[in-house]
């Protein structure tokens, strides 16, 4: 037995590049461990009806594979490390069953006992590196949800936030966008966004953060990865005001995307909040512009159905052009004698209302949030 155990871990370190270097502390009494409990182990089985690993086996194997995570290895040297292991076994077993004259059945059957041990060695030293794995992915995720939510609540400091982005692997940008989309999407995005973004799942959406893209190819990439997500993305803030964008991001998505059906177009590029302020300010308060249609556009009520949409969008045009009657012939497609007909119809409608600037004011406001947002 010490003869051979000197033999395969000489064997291992010439044969196998990872192991090369001395079996010095920790590892080398791993190496070695492993190596007697796999010769002990196997030497034990033979006339009784034991599992070929006994738990405290297994545990040794499963530790060796766990340690591979940790030193930063693939499980394969390892595995290289158990055939050449076998090999030197079976050349020692072969040799001694062979001076003991035994028949070639007693050989083959030794061999295929080897191999079949070594198939539970290198099974239990998997689970160990699946299992490392499976512990540091959790773990990293644990600490890149602590990074969003600090980012989230926007009271952290930047000492703070800095050291949990370090410990999660992350590089912190200084200018972050948030990021919503549907549940259901949630998978496909983060596959295509990757480690670079941070995510979080919440009751009926889930929330990205991303580094603000500072070109226009950026910009694109992050378009391409998000393309028929539905998704919405705030505007670019400060990673110390990254609530802005959501809150914003959230508002967009109750002004513009639930209330359209049609937000996203064909295309279904994401949706940049930045483009749309104007229609998520109007949008934001929809009882108050109700009340202030109802307040400026009371003189129309008395009119059908054809004459008040007319007016409707000639009020809209005039105030827009500023009285013009040539852009508003133009964009309406009309002749200037019927913008000056329709004109002094809501004239009569409306009296001085039209010469009031804050009356003209909030008539456009109302006027364009419906025309905007489709509200009738």
């Amino acid at each position: 037995m010490p003869s051979l155990v000197e033999e395969i871990i000489g064997t291992i370190r010439q044969t196998v590049p990872a192991y090369t270097r001395p079996l010095e502390g920790r590892f080398g009494v791993a190496v070695r461990r492993g190596t007697e409990v796999a010769l002990t182990s196997f030497l034990a089985l033979p006339g009784t009806s034991r599992p070929a690993l006994s738990a405290e086996a297994r545990g040794v194997y499963a530790a060796l594979g766990s340690g591979e995570v940790r030193q930063g290895r693939t499980l394969e040297s390892l595995l290289a490390a158990y055939r050449a292991g076998t090999r030197v076994t079976l050349r020692r077993f072969s040799q001694t069953a062979m001076e003991a004259h035994y028949g070639s059945e007693v050989l083959l059957a030794i061999g295929e006992s080897v191999l079949a041990y070594i198939e539970e060695v290198s099974a239990a030293s998997a689970e160990g590196f699946a299992f490392e794995q499976s512990e540091r992915a959790g773990e990293v995720d644990r600490r890149r949800t602590e990074v969003l939510e600090l980012l989230l609540l926007g009271q952290a400091d930047e000492v703070a936030v800095q050291q949990a982005a370090s410990a999660a692997g992350w590089s912190l940008a200084h200018h972050l966008v948030a990021i919503l989309l549907p549940l259901g999407e949630a998978p496909a995005a983060r596959f295509a966004l990757g480690r670079r973004a941070l995510s979080v799942d919440r009751d009926t959406d889930t929330v990205v953060l991303a580094a603000a893209p500072a070109t226009g190819k950026e910009r694109r990439e992050l378009e391409r990865a998000l393309r028929g997500r539905r998704a919405v993305i705030g505007p670019v803030r400060e990673w110390s005001r990254v609530p802005d964008s959501l809150r914003l991001a959230v508002t967009a998505t109750a002004v513009l995307v639930d209330e359209t059906p049609a937000a996203f177009g064909d295309d279904e590029l994401p949706l940049w909040v930045e483009e749309h302020l104007a229609d998520i300010v109007l949008g934001a308060e929809s009882a108050a512009l109700v009340d202030l249609g109802v307040r400026r556009l009371a003189a129309l009520d008395g009119l059908r159905a054809g004459p008040r949409q007319r007016l409707t969008e000639t009020l809209l045009a005039w105030l827009r052009h500023w009285g013009q009657r040539g852009p508003i012939a133009e964009e309406l497609r009309i002749h200037p004698q019927t913008v000056g007909y329709r004109v002094a119809q809501l004239r009569e409608l409306f009296g001085a209302d039209l010469d009031d600037p804050q009356v003209r004011f909030e008539m456009e406001l109302v006027l364009r949030a419906r025309q905007g947002l489709g509200t009738a």
